[in-house]
């Protein structure tokens, strides 16, 4: 059960990012989460919005460089050691996080986690029997 997630590459100049994001919003996408990553010649966005098929499309017709790559979101208890919980069980089933982040969303006491994970099956033998929760596309109100 994994959502989608936008990764768009951005040249190295100011009001770049402002200028996907106002685009976004003046299609009325909304942002769910976003993950600035850079290096010294180019920056990497990487975004869940509410409509990511109707975002790549506007992106691509703007000229902008994207992948869509399939992510977990994971339940996370919003209270200390919520995470670290969450990070044990996957070190102890040795499963490689290669990059997290957090969704803006909260939700009866929980917080949301984006994980992108090398090995799928792994990932599933470590959470099965334990109380994280996978959380999909339509209970985040992705389309």
């Amino acid at each position: 059960m994994t959502i989608h997630q936008i990764s768009v590459f951005l040249e190295n100049r100011t009001g770049q990012l402002a200028e996907i994001t106002r685009l976004l919003a003046e299609n009325n996408v909304n942002l769910r989460a976003i993950s600035i990553a850079e290096t010294a010649d180019y920056g990497l966005a990487r975004m869940i919005v509410d409509d990511s098929h109707k975002a790549s499309a506007i992106l691509l017709e703007h000229g902008d460089i994207l992948s869509m790559t399939p992510v977990w979101a994971v339940e996370v208890p919003d209270r200390p050691a919520g995470l670290s919980e969450l990070l044990t069980v996957l070190a102890e089933g040795d499963v490689a996080v290669e990059y997290m982040y957090s969704l803006f969303t909260h939700k009866d006491g929980h917080a949301y986690m984006v994980l992108r994970i090398t090995d799928e099956a792994a990932f599933t033998a470590a959470i099965a029997g334990t109380d994280i929760k996978l959380v999909g596309m339509e209970e985040l109100g992705l389309k």
